[in-house]
This record gives structure tokens, sequence and C-alpha cells, in this order.
């Protein structure tokens, strides 16, 4: 059977003399230079995103069973609660096994998970980012809290218990691109850029495909924790006075203690 044969430019279907060869020269697109362009990396440079990831559990009351005892919520939000979906595509929730289809996949914000249950468990959350954030997932470790500790009380179907963690996502020499993108979302703290640098311009698709995403008006923000910079530092002046403190402590023991062995060497002498 014959075989189809491709001819080149350099390779004439017809008899005759041949031609000179001819080279094309492949220029590059503008698509494929505005693409180079977002792509390039931004050296010595970090872009933050604070995100809080927690769980809310109400108690039924007289309406738990035994198997099912609390209706519970774990979220993945930004902590001012911004929309996380110009950095994050999906979340992951990896659940107990003794659930319907553990693994849970949520296409976008708000990253959240509701169900219903008994027991206590760690959930591993995994956070996927799009293409121009990075490659590599993040996952993250919350272990599922149903139950007050003894000193907050006996259980409430008023109050829910509320266990949340702060973390800050850190993003290295990010591309141009994803600065352009983002440079002015409410949920990214952008790095300082010299004054003579000029990002370039946002494609329109990119702007225009804005998703509300945030979670302000979200039936359960009344229990969210505020983390704001304010309270981080009243918490770390607090760790600093009981820090220096202690360090106080310590050095009245060890001058005690040197005392003491002064006179022991005294009354040996």
């Amino acid at each position: 059977m014959p075989q189809n044969q491709t001819h080149g430019a350099d390779q004439p279907d017809i008899a005759g003399p041949t031609p000179k060869s001819q080279r094309t020269k492949m220029v590059k697109s503008s698509d494929d230079n505005e693409n180079k362009i977002l792509a390039k990396k931004l050296k010595d440079s970090e872009i933050c995103v604070p995100i809080v990831y927690g769980n809310i559990a109400f108690w039924l009351g007289k309406k738990a069973s035994e198997y099912q005892s609390h209706k519970w919520t774990v979220y993945v939000r930004s902590s001012t609660n911004e929309d996380l979906g110009v950095v994050i595509k999906r979340a992951v929730f990896q659940l107990h096994s003794s659930f319907n289809n553990p693994m849970r996949v949520v296409e976008g914000p708000p990253f959240e998970l509701s169900e219903s249950g008994w027991g206590e468990f760690e959930i591993v959350i995994t956070l996927h980012f799009h293409g121009d954030v990075t490659e590599k997932p993040l996952h993250l470790y919350h272990r599922l809290k149903l139950y007050p500790e003894e000193e907050s009380g006996s259980l409430s179907m008023k109050k829910p218990v509320v266990v949340e963690s702060y973390d800050e996502i850190v993003l290295s020499e990010p591309s141009e691109g994803f600065l352009a993108r983002v440079q002015n979302h409410p949920a990214i703290i952008m790095p300082r850029l010299p004054s003579s640098f000029a990002l370039p311009p946002v494609p329109m698709e990119d702007i225009n495909s804005g998703k509300r995403g945030d979670t302000k008006n979200h039936p359960l923000s009344q229990w969210f924790t505020n983390f704001s910079e304010a309270d981080e530092l009243l918490k770390l002046a607090a760790a600093r006075q009981q820090v220096q403190a202690h360090i106080a402590r310590l050095r009245r023991q060890l001058s005690l203690l040197d005392g003491q062995q002064q006179l022991k060497s005294a009354s040996d002498m």
C-alpha cells in the first residue's frame, strides 16, 4: 500500500529543476509576546495572602440523635472576608472515611463544606491555585471541633463552637501578570514596587470575569474571629510581657542559687 508523502517547502510536487531552498521566518505573535511579559518573574518580591481556616459547629439539641448530634461547616476564608477566588481555584476537603464520598471538591468561592455528624476528626484541606499563581498545592490540617471546652460551659444551641486558625500564604517571586491581576485586590498584601516599575495591562477577560465570593455577608460571619493587625499586636505585646516576666523570675532564681553556692563555698573554707 502506498504511503502518504509529506512535501515541505523545499520538496516540490512537480518534476523539473529544484528551486532554491526557501526559509520561512517564524515571527512570534503579539499574544506570544504578551504571554512572555505576563509570565516574567519579579525577583526578590513576595505576595502575602492572609487566610483563616477552621469550623463552626451547632449542637442540634432535642433534634440530636446518636449519630447526628451537630451540624458543622468547615471553610477557608480571607482574614478580612474578601474574595479568595482571585488566588485559589479550588479546595478539596478530605473527610473521615465513614462519610459518603469523603473527598469533597469545591470549585470556586466560598471555599466551604457543610455536613452533620457526631465525631471529631482531622480534615485535610488542599488548596489549588490559578495557573499564574503557583502549580504547587497547599495542604492545611484542621481538627474538626464539635464540643466546647470545659471552661467554656455546656452544649448550647444558641452559641456554636468556633475554632479558627490564622495563616499567611506567601508567594515568592510572583509573575508580573499575576501582580497586575491582583494589584488592587483587598485580599492581597502587595510588595513595595519601585516608582519607576510599570505593571503590564490586565487582559479584559480577567477584569470582567471577577466573581463575588467574599464572606462579608456570610450567614456565619457573626461568629467569625477578628484577626486584625491591632489584635495581633496586642497578643504579641501580651506574650512579650509574659516572656519578660518569666525571664525575670529565672534571673531571680539564678541569683538565689549563686548566693547559696557562694555561702556554701565560704563555709567549706
